[in-house]
């Protein structure tokens, strides 16, 4: 599934290529994805003004104040291409902007979803009310960490990934950051120093920037909007090295199951405390 980075970049992608662009037109495969489709007619004749994330949505808006919210699910794939492009296997939805230009979304088991609000209410829709705080904004440190978790007695890894706590980490990130922080994912949330939040709560925003630098994580169908792999994956410290050597102290990495999700550690640089 694509987290922050890849959806932080597909947002820097789409940008340039249609935002500033009218909507002329849409259709769709008549299949539904996770939730019906919303009627994209009512932008109809309006203009895209803005691109935005939010957590791991993509948010269009528009100038007759609307906006779409998207949810790319486990293969959600946007592609910007001419009108005359045929529709491609997996395609359920194209938009035609103005300039010659359709904005396709492909999705092969279509767990992705697309909702249209008012964009005054959009803090207050269903999917955005409960999401937690960003975190590649200054108000996301230490402190924030200490004052959110200090009931958790989940693992830190889980509350990591908890959007009521901070949005946009996800599974690979998670286990990316906790080892730069030497901490054990296993690590009981409310235990873990101010220190040690601290040093996490960086090392989570330096991951994400450098993720979303190197375009986002090639993970199973993730692309970026021109069409191209994310890079990320090949500076992996952890994720996905189950069993190879740890690159800081030689030791096997570890793989758990923490909350259904996959976790990869390195038993010594991560000892539990």
């Amino acid at each position: 599934m694509p987290e922050l980075p890849e959806v932080e970049t597909i947002v820097h992608g789409l940008k340039p290529q249609i935002e500033g662009k009218v909507l002329l037109a849409d259709m769709n495969s008549g299949k539904n994805l996770r939730y019906p489709l919303p009627d994209f007619a009512a932008c109809h004749g309006a203009t895209l003004k803005n691109i935005e994330r939010r957590a791991k949505y993509l948010l269009f808006h528009f100038d007759n104040e609307q906006t779409w919210i998207w949810h790319l699910g486990m293969t959600g794939q946007f592609h910007v291409l001419s009108t005359a492009e045929p529709a491609a296997k997996h395609e359920h939805v194209c938009l035609t902007f103005s300039g010659d230009c359709t904005l396709r979304y492909r999705d092969t088991r279509r767990f992705g979803y697309a909702g249209l609000c008012q964009t005054s209410e959009l803090e207050s829709h269903q999917w955005m009310q409960n999401l937690g705080i960003e975190p590649l904004t200054p108000a996301f440190d230490g402190q924030y960490l200490k004052d959110k978790l200090s009931t958790r007695k989940t693992s830190i890894k889980q509350a990591m990934m908890d959007n009521a706590v901070v949005v946009g980490v996800g599974n690979i990130y998670a286990s990316e950051s906790l080892f730069r922080a030497k901490i054990n994912p296993r690590q009981t949330a409310n235990s873990i120093s101010a220190r040690k939040l601290s040093t996490l709560a960086t090392h989570i925003q330096g991951v994400l920037n450098e993720a979303i630098e190197a375009g986002g994580s090639t993970i199973s169908d993730f692309v970026k909007a021109d069409g191209k792999p994310g890079y990320f994956a090949h500076s992996f410290q952890v994720y996905g090295r189950a069993d190879k050597p740890c690159f800081t102290c030689s030791k096997p990495i570890q793989k758990i199951v923490q909350g259904g999700r996959s976790t990869f550690f390195c038993p010594k640089c991560q000892k539990l405390k």
